[in-house]
């Protein structure tokens, strides 16, 4: 959790997936600490997940309409 990062937002979200990819686990959401019964979400809490990654999608919006989307894939 590192706040908004303005202009490196974006990097820094891509290096987060491919630290993922290359980890091999889905990373926690953030402060979650409290799960609504009611949502049946499947969210990654506390602590990494382990998974099988070989795609992730990184997507960013940025001011003014600037949108792109990243498509990075493992070895």
């Amino acid at each position: 959790m590192l706040g908004h990062s303005l202009g490196a937002a974006s990097a820094i979200q891509a290096a987060c997936a491919l630290l993922a990819l290359r980890h091999q686990a889905i990373p926690p959401t953030a402060n979650l600490d409290n799960q609504d019964d009611a949502i049946d979400l499947d969210i990654v809490r506390k602590a990494p997940r382990p998974a099988r990654l070989r795609t992730i999608l990184s997507t960013a919006c940025g001011f003014g309409g600037a949108n792109a989307a990243l498509i990075l894939r493992g070895s």
